[in-house]
């Protein structure tokens, strides 16, 4: 879980015109009647947010995070977080180093990693901030159920993707709305923390601007993105 990072301001009024992913025009998707919540659509990238006047306090989403139980101890979380190390730990070389980028209030991914025999550090912005992590790059960074709650997903893919060597994997967890899901009695939207949804197309535009390989979709909830190494960016760059 992840909040605004320091100097990104948090809306507490209007709402965005332009997508917060891609910057295209967005338009009217749903309003929670109940909440009195309005979220909005791109109908190019495909990314759902909510109105950013309708987010949670600081306060109260620091309270909900903080109910959580999850901890290093419990079998159950290590064997949820197993569905994205697993397949990111063999993509990856003897000794690569990594960032658990959004690691909540029970940290538990860095240390499976280095039981692993890699190193690696972790990074929550409410729980765990040390900025120091963003002195590095790293050959991996995980993110799990982090980016739902991006309040500025655009900042934040481009804040990943620097701290990413020249062939580093971005491994990230967030379930994905497809066309089969009732958005308005998901269950994912209904945690009031959750304030941007992805779709397929939004990690190919996020692949496409910020410089990674097409993604690979692992299921509906787990996405691994590799940036180019180092001959691909310079052939980028030319």
């Amino acid at each position: 879980m992840i909040l605004p990072q320091s100097g990104i301001p948090r809306s507490t009024s209007g709402s965005h015109t332009n997508c917060p992913l891609c910057d295209a025009a967005g338009q009217p998707y749903f309003t929670d009647t109940q909440r009195g919540a309005h979220y909005q659509h791109c109908a190019g990238c495909e990314f759902t947010w909510l109105d950013p006047a309708h987010y949670v306090s600081p306060e109260d989403e620091r309270r909900h995070y903080e109910q959580h139980k999850n901890s290093p101890e419990d079998a159950g979380y290590r064997g949820f977080l197993k569905q994205i190390w697993e397949p990111l730990k063999a993509t990856l070389p003897a000794h690569a180093s990594g960032l658990d980028y959004g690691s909540g209030p029970g940290p538990t991914l860095h240390l499976m990693a280095q039981a692993d025999g890699f190193a690696c550090v972790h990074y929550d912005p409410v729980f765990h901030p040390d900025d120091s992590v963003f002195n590095c790059r790293y050959d991996f960074i995980t993110c799990t159920e982090t980016a739902e709650h991006f309040h500025h997903p655009a900042v934040e893919f481009a804040r990943l993707a620097v701290l990413l060597r020249p062939g580093g994997w971005l491994a990230l967890m967030t379930t994905r709305l497809t066309s089969k899901i009732d958005f308005a009695t998901w269950h994912y939207r209904q945690d009031v923390t959750h304030v941007s949804f992805y779709s397929e197309r939004s990690f190919q535009v996020i692949a496409q601007r910020f410089n990674f390989r097409p993604p690979r979709f692992l299921s509906n909830s787990i996405v691994l993105l590799q940036r180019p190494p180092q001959s691909a960016l310079h052939n980028t760059s030319n």
